[in-house]
């Protein structure tokens, strides 16, 4: 529970090189997908896409962490680390945001279907909220987001050489 905030505020002081600005729509997206779809309709959380959406996520976070740590306790990481860092998101990003937005999709019809959210008029506030159009909505927003939120990955925290000068030649182990 802490990690989200955390997250965010270790971007806003620069702790970590990680934007704000590309921290909000990753853990809103995680948020939304782990709460506003697989919690609140469990008919989705036995679809396939929720295997690849933990094991995209689980991937990312391992060496993500490990890179951090490493970094922190040693000074430095390993340049066989600091590829995987770079490198996995390559398919990491592709899985893991398919898997969201299938998954999303997917529930769809049993939000349309339940209404769960939705706020009807008339009510004492005057106000009308439909959770299903707020979901393509959510939907229509991966479409830029899919190819704006990664593009500060090119950049490794440091001055060191960049990914694509990475290759698995100059790795040591």
């Amino acid at each position: 529970i802490l990690r989200v905030p955390c997250q965010i505020l270790h971007g806003l002081v620069g702790l970590v090189r990680s934007p704000v600005s590309a921290t909000l729509p990753q853990i809103g997206s995680r948020l939304f997908v782990t709460w506003g779809i697989l919690w609140s309709f469990p008919e989705t959380r036995t679809h396939i896409l929720v295997s690849s959406l933990v094991i995209s996520w689980s991937i990312t976070e391992i060496i993500r962490y490990s890179f951090f740590g490493t970094k922190e306790l040693f000074g430095s990481a390993p340049s066989s680390l600091l590829w995987l860092r770079y490198s996995s998101f390559l398919v990491m990003y592709p899985t893991g945001i398919s898997s969201e937005v299938g998954l999303i999709y997917i529930a769809l019809q049993f939000i349309k279907a339940s209404e769960k959210y939705c706020i009807r008029m008339p009510n004492k506030w005057n106000y009308s909220f439909d959770y299903f159009y707020a979901s393509i909505l959510v939907l229509l927003v991966y479409v830029p987001g899919t190819f704006s939120c990664p593009r500060y990955r090119f950049m490794p925290e440091s001055s060191t050489p960049s990914v694509c000068a990475l290759t698995v030649d100059k790795l040591t182990l």
